[in-house]
């Protein structure tokens, strides 16, 4: 490079000694203050409307809200949800091998079935299995009323429905693992179980569990459904008792606080899932 190229270069810039000492200045952002200023301004009002709107009998709240009826309600949509979450991850499981296995029958039935009842809303599938009596009056011999009551129906139909979702979750929890890992751990000479154990599943969780954790908390909003078959779960609990009383929004926030608590847990449960299972990746940071 000649003198003259040198001559025309720019000089760098002058770094004041006491460039340490300089205080950064944040951008300033008046626009996104100002709207939050207005957003707490309309939920401040929101909340006072709820609070000081005397139709939503807040003493009417608190007598029944740990009422034995409403505990009762409680109790059984807590143990449908657990229920129907075990059974629908099972069977979930065991679709998303087939539908990951090498052999076609398998591979087209597992595709089938979740096809089938991804597409049958809930409700409707509730309904054909309370009437299942319609098509088949007896199973191995007994009487399908005696056999189907309201919440074995109700456990039916919806682990049938969860399975169907889940078997995707795992299905795209097991296809997120990059295929180099379990190849060097064959490579290592590991059991098919112990790569499983180890390599696949600790991976795969990372990715099954943010849904999975959403289909907890949908399932134990989605068993108010059962109120339609009369199962008495939280739902249908408080709507025998405003049919009783006539004080049908009191009872209805009954219901909407204790499922807010509940889903609130179980958030707060699926976060440090999550975290334990995110443990050295980015996510984690």
């Amino acid at each position: 490079m000649s003198s003259d190229t040198l001559a025309k270069a720019p000089a760098a810039p002058d770094i004041p000694e006491n460039a340490d000492s300089l205080r950064i200045v944040p951008q300033r952002r008046p626009g996104q203050w100002t709207a939050a200023v207005v957003v707490l301004a309309l939920l401040a009002l929101v909340v006072n409307s709820v609070l000081r709107n005397k139709a939503f009998q807040w003493g009417v709240v608190a007598d029944y809200f740990t009422s034995d009826a409403v505990l009762r309600g409680l109790w059984l949509t807590l143990w449908l949800t657990a229920v129907v979450m075990v059974l629908g991850f099972v069977l979930g499981t065991l679709l998303a091998a087939a539908r990951l296995s090498t052999n076609p029958v398998l591979r087209s039935i597992s595709w089938g079935y979740v096809w089938l009842f991804r597409s049958i809303p809930i409700l409707v599938q509730l309904l054909l299995w309370f009437n299942i009596g319609a098509l088949y009056p007896q199973i191995l011999g007994v009487k399908t009323v005696d056999l189907l009551g309201p919440v074995t129906v109700a456990i039916i139909g919806l682990t049938l429905h969860e399975a169907a979702y889940a078997a995707e979750v795992v299905r795209g929890g097991i296809l997120s693992v990059d295929r180099g890992q379990i190849e060097a751990a064959q490579a290592l000479g590991l059991s098919r179980w112990r790569r499983w154990r180890r390599i696949v599943l600790p991976q795969a969780m990372r990715s099954i569990v943010p849904p999975a954790g959403n289909m907890l908390i949908g399932t134990l909003k989605g068993t108010s459904i059962v109120s339609v078959i009369a199962v008495q779960d939280l739902l249908y609990s408080v709507q025998l008792v405003y049919h009783r009383t006539y004080q049908v929004i009191p009872l209805l926030m009954v219901a909407t606080v204790w499922y807010t608590v509940v889903t609130s847990v179980l958030s707060l449960g699926q976060y440090y899932v999550e975290k334990h299972y995110a443990r050295g990746s980015e996510r984690a940071r």
